[in-house]
């Protein structure tokens, strides 16, 4: 009997040396989550046990410390919450947020398995799929609306209509001029020049040119009331109409002035937007901490192109290791809770850092000793056994 005794514990000692020894040997492991052995006695009515046995093995979910990489693919979760991968058929659930993009545009962990989303414009409610960044080039938008804030000199002279006809090749006959892009269907730019002319006290002609030309509807007035401030009501804002060559769409856009005024300063453009963009090819990605996959175009534009789908449990440590730093659900996992970063008890995603193992390499190397310790007390008891045996045996 006391021999089966040690034999069990030898081999729990020899399981939980396994155990700490697969904890040090992955202490620089990105992701890597350490576990313990729990032992349960081996009773089955006598008044003196038949040994150890390993209860299971319990794994540690304590977040790691986030490092910093410097890569842009690099990610780690600041809080609760796995990364959703499909490897084959299989889904599994990892913390190591190590990533490559692939030729074919999907991202990948070091074995292959696809990082999981939901694509731009769905939300969590749709089902999470493989994400995809398309290489596609994002197309042009026309400019459909113009703003500019501005300032126009109170002190300038009063150009009369009547006996000084607008001229834009004649700086005598308004009082300034600014310019700015806009873009057609086709992403072509085309030059907008904007001149005002001062007719009256508090009240200016608005000429809107384009690539040169100039269309009378193109027009407009701006009045301001006697404090400077622009009264929109009495003025007229022009709505500026073009047919630009090229085959590209009639453009046909409004051009505001909020929060234009008229004081005794020099003209000023504090402000000119508008909301067209040529073509651009993608140039590049990068991750909101709320999980969107953020594409840079050449055109200096961005757009959100998915969305990373992160997973929470109900009981973390019921999960099943995968290998490769991954884990699978179980019964005692639990279904996964999905969401996006940042939301209930999701953590936030931290670009151009990695998690790092939990491991806790000076603790595992007192667990060490403690365990090779408790190794060779176990032999001892078989040596101690073999004595008695022996002396038995030599009775005479």
């Amino acid at each position: 009997m006391s021999f089966s005794q040690a034999l069990s514990g030898l081999n729990a000692a020899s399981q939980n040396l396994d155990a700490i020894g697969n904890n040090i040997a992955n202490s620089q492991t990105y992701g890597f989550k350490g576990s313990s052995i729990q032992f349960a006695d081996v009773y089955a009515g006598s008044q003196i046990g038949q040994g150890v046995r390993v209860a299971g093995v319990l794994q540690n979910f304590a977040n790691g410390t986030l490092e910093t990489t410097g890569r842009n693919l690099d990610l780690g979760i600041n809080g609760g919450g796995f990364f959703r991968f499909k490897q084959g058929d299989q889904v599994v659930y990892s913390r190591n947020g190590q990533l490559t993009l692939t030729q074919d545009g999907y991202l990948v962990n070091a074995s292959g398995a696809k990082l999981t989303g939901f694509a731009a414009g769905v939300g969590t409610g749709g089902t999470p799929e493989a994400l995809h960044v398309p290489t596609d080039a994002m197309s042009a938008n026309p400019t459909t609306t113009v703003q500019a804030a501005l300032n126009l000199d109170a002190g300038s002279a009063t150009i009369n209509r009547a006996t000084v006809p607008f001229d834009a090749t004649d700086a005598n006959s308004y009082s300034y001029a600014n310019t700015g892009t806009t873009y057609d269907s086709l992403g072509v730019q085309h030059i907008m020049t904007t001149y005002f002319t001062k007719t009256a006290d508090n009240t200016w002609e608005i000429q809107v040119g384009m690539d040169g030309t100039f269309n009378p509807a193109n027009q407009g007035t701006l009045v301001f009331d006697p404090n400077g401030v622009l009264n929109a009501g009495a003025s007229t804002l022009p709505n500026v109409t073009f047919t630009p060559a090229g085959g590209a769409a009639p453009m046909n856009f409004t051009l505001g002035f909020n929060g234009t005024t008229q004081f005794g300063n020099d003209f000023a453009l504090s402000s000119l937007v508008q909301d067209g963009y040529t073509s651009g090819s993608l140039v590049g990605i990068r991750f909101d901490k709320n999980g969107d996959i953020v594409g840079s175009y050449s055109n200096e534009q961005t757009r959100t192109l998915g969305t990373i789908a992160l997973a929470n449990f109900r009981n973390p440590e019921g999960l099943s290791p995968a290998g490769d730093n991954a884990w699978t659900e179980t019964g005692n996992s639990g279904q996964p809770l999905l969401g996006t970063a940042g939301s209930g008890q999701l953590g936030s995603l931290e670009d151009g850092t990695l998690e790092s193992s939990n491991v806790d390499l000076a603790t595992e190397l007192v667990n060490l000793i403690i365990a090779q310790r408790n190794y060779q007390a176990n032999t001892q008891t078989i040596k101690t056994q073999d004595q008695v045996l022996q002396t038995v045996v030599n009775l005479r």
